[in-house]
Formats: C-alpha cells, sequence, structure tokens
C-alpha cells in the first residue's frame, strides 16, 4: 500500500517537471505538436526505469542513463530511435541545469552512438512520371460524379504540388489557401518551428491546383475553409492517412510496388532529381525547409553519381588515365 502511493507520489512529482520542460520547448522553441509528442514518450519511459531502480527524476547520475542506455539494446528498437531517446534526455538534462533544479548536466559524460545516414529511398524519375500519368488517368473518367471529379481533381493537384516543391506531407494537406500567391508560381510554407519559406511551383502543378480550384467548392459547401484542401473531417482538411491511402491505390494502378512509394519517397524524390538535374545543394536545403545545410547533404551521393558522369564525360585525361 505504501509503496503505491510512493509511486504515485513520483509520477505526480515527474510530471510536474516534465510538462515545465515541455511548456518551454513549445514557448521558447517553437517546438511542433510531433515533436512535443516524441519528447513526452520518450522522457516517460526513461521516467519509468528511474522509478523501476528507485532514482529520482531530476537527481539522476551518469551511471542510471549509462544503465537505461544499455537496457535499450536489448529491446527491438532501431539505432536512430535509441539516439533519439539520449537526444530527448539531454535536453531536459539542460532545462534542470537552466532552471537550476540542479547544478550539473550528467548527460554531458555519455558518448552517444554515431548513426549513418541510411540513403533515402527514391524513386527513378520514369516512375514519378508514371504514377503522375495514373493520376491524370483518373481525371478524364467521364463517369465520374460531381463530388467525385472535385476528389480526383484534389489528389491530383496535392500529388503535382508534392513532387513539385517537396513539402512535408503536413505542411502539404494542411495548406492554408493564402499561401497561394496571386499570379505567380510561389508557394508561402509554414514549417517546422513556424519558419516560413518561399517554395516555387512548376507550371503543371500549378494548372492543377487551378483546375481544383474551380470544383473545391465541393469539399468546402458553406464557403468558409481557411485551408487549400478542405474536407468535413475534424481538421478540416484532407488528413496525411487518407491522402496516403490514395496514393497507394494509384501508385498499383502505375504499377508500382505500393510499399515503396509514400509522400516522403516522394519529397526525397523531389530532392535527388533536382540534385540530379543539376540544382545546387543550398537552394535544395532553402526549398526542403532543412534549418541546416547538414540535414540536406544526406543527397550528396546523388551529387557524387552526376560528378563522376561529369569527369568521365568531359575530363581530358578520363579514357587515357581510366577515371
Amino acid at each position: 500500500m505504501l509503496a503505491a502511493v510512493g509511486n504515485e507520489l513520483k509520477k505526480t512529482y515527474q510530471n510536474r517537471h516534465l510538462e515545465a520542460f515541455l511548456e518551454m520547448m513549445v514557448a521558447e522553441r517553437g517546438a511542433s505538436s510531433n515533436t512535443i509528442d516524441a519528447y513526452s514518450r520518450d522522457l516517460k519511459t526513461f521516467f519509468n526505469f528511474l522509478v523501476e531502480i528507485n532514482c529520482s527524476t531530476t537527481k539522476f547520475s551518469s551511471a542510471e542513463i549509462s544503465s537505461y542506455m544499455a537496457s535499450l539494446s536489448g529491446k527491438d528498437l532501431s539505432h536512430r530511435t535509441a539516439v533519439r531517446r539520449l537526444s530527448s534526455i539531454r535536453q531536459f538534462c539542460s532545462f534542470l541545469l537552466s532552471e537550476q533544479i540542479r547544478d550539473d548536466d550528467p548527460s554531458q559524460a555519455i558518448d552517444g552512438p554515431k548513426v549513418r545516414p541510411a540513403l533515402p529511398k527514391v524513386l527513378s524519375e520514369s516512375e514519378v512520371t508514371n504514377l503522375l500519368t495514373a493520376s491524370k488517368r483518373r481525371c478524364e473518367d467521364l463517369t465520374l460524379t460531381s463530388i467525385g471529379r472535385a476528389d480526383v481533381y484534389r489528389f491530383d493537384a496535392l500529388l503535382e504540388l508534392l513532387y513539385a516543391s517537396g513539402l512535408r506531407v503536413s505542411e502539404l494537406v494542411s495548406l492554408p489557401l493564402s499561401s497561394l500567391i496571386k499570379d505567380t508560381r510561389v508557394l508561402i510554407v509554414k514549417g517546422k518551428g513556424g519558419r516560413e519559406r518561399m517554395v516555387p511551383v512548376g507550371k503543371p502543378a500549378t494548372v492543377s491546383i487551378l483546375r481544383y480550384l474551380e470544383y473545391r467548392h465541393f469539399h468546402d459547401r458553406v464557403g468558409t475553409s481557411k485551408y487549400l484542401f478542405p474536407s468535413r473531417g475534424g481538421s478540416g482538411h484532407l488528413t496525411r492517412n487518407r491522402f496516403f491511402q490514395v496514393l497507394k491505390s494509384v501508385a498499383e494502378s502505375a504499377g508500382l510496388t505500393a510499399s515503396k512509394v509514400s509522400p516522403h519517397v516522394l519529397r526525397h524524390a523531389f530532392a535527388s532529381h533536382l540534385l540530379a538535374n543539376g540544382a545546387d545543394l543550398r537552394s535544395v536545403q532553402k526549398m526542403l525547409g532543412h534549418a541546416d545545410i547538414s540535414t540536406t547533404q544526406i543527397y550528396t551521393h546523388v551529387l557524387d553519381e552526376r560528378l563522376n558522369k561529369v569527369i568521365k564525360q568531359y575530363h581530358p585525361l578520363s579514357k587515357e588515365d581510366g577515371i
């Protein structure tokens, strides 16, 4: 009985500091809801471990962090997940130090495992073309009702825009109607941390968006939705899950392996195809909305391939020296 009461008191104590930490992440760093959810899950798992070994959730040492990280190795977790959990602990330790809840940072003594970034899964240009063609074929169905036509036009506009801009799927489906700049092929996108960026949009995507706008009122019967791609669901806009479901279906009709296609794969395709056709890394970074160019450097394998082709084709000694 006393042990149960003690555990409840510990949970109350840990939740108080966790809530204060999460509030700081939102107020001072503009963390998104997805980021907050990840921090909350990671730290609650760590706190549960500390409670099990009868350790305070604010007075733990480097040894306890090391023990926790060691315990993760026996679980079915990816290397990247383990690194993320350590990062959450580091952020929490920094918060405790800044709030003078403790006067040291035990996480500084912990060496985190280094993750080798995996090469992103990418569709070839011909595969993307097949996907876009399959989407256009759906738009040509003469048997569609007005609402059915609105649905396929909406999806086609989303697909064209995704490949034309490389937006994150959460950014894509929640685009406000005000993101469209009149008479230009540019979108104003608010990304992670509330940072705004301008994203150029090509002619095919512009044409698809304008065509959908003529049918948009079927998804916004009242005419009050602030979203470019409205829906009658609770969010007010088409959900990521619904877009993902239709994308899988269209991928199958295009003769592609459905498991190979996702919104994030198309974001990767956007970046890789740009670089393969001559774009510079800094421009791609800005369009993707990466705060740090090191995040964009995962695509440098594309640049390496292109540079090798350039050397083989144009270097005067390439044939003689077998470059």
